[in-house]
């Protein structure tokens, strides 16, 4: 009995901690693994290069389920505050990352357009793509 408690505690605990979503580049990307305060810099565009690499954010649409949780596990911030963000950047010649109208969209630009990065609902990752971080 206690054998099976401990393996459904086991089991519980993986599940809890499983991610839904990954930020992913190209599988021909030099960029392994990358935290989530640069992945943050660079969707706010406070950062362009990584390592000598240029860097290339792309968004699906804004009412996106898979960008709403993005946007409230790695940017930290709400549909208002980022909306005022871009405003306010706009005004300093700071424009958003490229949005793309689907998912299949963001996959494709992140394996056709060197240095992109992007986030996709985990199951959608093939061999095209490489995980740097999970969310």
């Amino acid at each position: 009995m206690r054998i099976l408690l401990a393996y459904v505690s086991l089991l519980v605990s993986l599940t809890a901690h499983s991610a839904d979503y990954a930020v992913v580049m190209s599988s021909t990307s030099a960029v392994q693994t990358m935290g989530a305060d640069k992945i943050r810099d660079i969707f706010l565009k406070k950062r362009s290069f990584e390592g000598s690499g240029r860097v290339v954010p792309v968004n699906p649409l804004g009412s996106d389920p898979v960008r709403i949780e993005f946007e409230m596990q790695i940017l930290n911030m709400g549909r208002d505050e980022i909306n005022r963000y871009w405003v306010n950047n706009h005004f300093q010649g700071v424009p958003p990352p490229t949005t793309q109208a689907s998912l299949q969209s963001v996959k494709r630009f992140i394996e056709s357009v060197e240095g992109a990065i992007g986030y996709l609902p985990i199951e959608m990752v093939d061999s095209n793509l490489k995980i740097i971080h999970e969310f």
